[in-house]
């Protein structure tokens, strides 16, 4: 991995000439990521990032956390015992400089050692699950992460509306696997990261896999084509 997300964020944070990310799909063309939105402030953000901020208490594990606006947030405004992790060593570093007391660059699957009242999974959280076929694996380790009263607080976006109609509105969508399942691939500088594997899931595709793997889930927002829901332990 060159990091290539962390390395913009380093050189917004520390004025190092920041250029804007481009990000693309295996279904979308090339996108601007302006870097500045991943330094925002809680006004700033959307609907469902406010609501999973408010309801978030406890001692909270933001996983993605990215440039640290979440927890950030969660720690100065909130008073919560929050810690940041997330796969970039970069993006962690400029968490600890913007002052996020605890802070760790690991993968979620090797990340152990507490238990959490509430793991936040924002900004398409299940994303991070890549695909169905480890789906499974990760919410298995998110269980193991979370207090018995505990909650997940995660977000994604039916990608459905993507896809073209036929003339019966039928929508024309792959027929081999699942069509949420992306090649997401970033560019920084003139370079570009390897593609990685990203997940949008609709609500109903999370749902069954939570229940399989001993959580009761609710949606607690629906924004347009995107939603918050909300796993607990049964």
């Amino acid at each position: 991995m060159k990091d290539l997300m962390g390395r913009a964020i380093w050189d917004y944070f520390k004025n190092e000439n920041p250029e804007d990310l481009q990000t693309e799909t295996s279904i979308s063309e090339l996108d601007e990521l302006p870097v500045k939105y991943l330094f925002r402030d809680f006004e700033e953000m959307n609907k469902i990032e406010k609501k999973a901020l408010k309801l978030s208490h406890g001692k909270v594990l933001d996983i993605g956390a990215g440039a640290g606006s979440h927890s950030l947030y969660l720690q100065n405004d909130r008073d919560l015992d929050i810690t940041a992790l997330d796969i970039s060593p970069k993006a962690i570093q400029v968490c600890q400089l913007r002052g996020i007391q605890k802070a760790v660059a690991q993968n979620m699957l090797e990340f152990s050692g507490e238990t959490y009242d509430t793991i936040l999974l924002l900004m398409n959280g299940t994303g991070i699950f890549q695909s169905l076929k480890v789906i499974d694996i990760c919410l298995k380790k998110l269980h193991s992460l979370l207090n018995k009263n505990g909650q997940i607080l995660i977000d994604s976006t039916d990608i459905l509306y993507m896809f073209d109609q036929d003339e019966d509105g039928g929508v024309l969508i792959p027929a081999n696997g699942y069509y949420g399942e992306l090649d997401y691939i970033v560019h920084y500088k003139g370079e570009s990261e390897d593609p990685i594997k990203w997940l949008y899931l609709d609500f109903n595709t999370l749902k069954n896999a939570a229940e399989n793997n001993g959580f009761t889930i609710e949606k607690v927002l629906q924004d347009e084509d995107s939603y918050l829901a909300k796993l607990t332990k049964k």
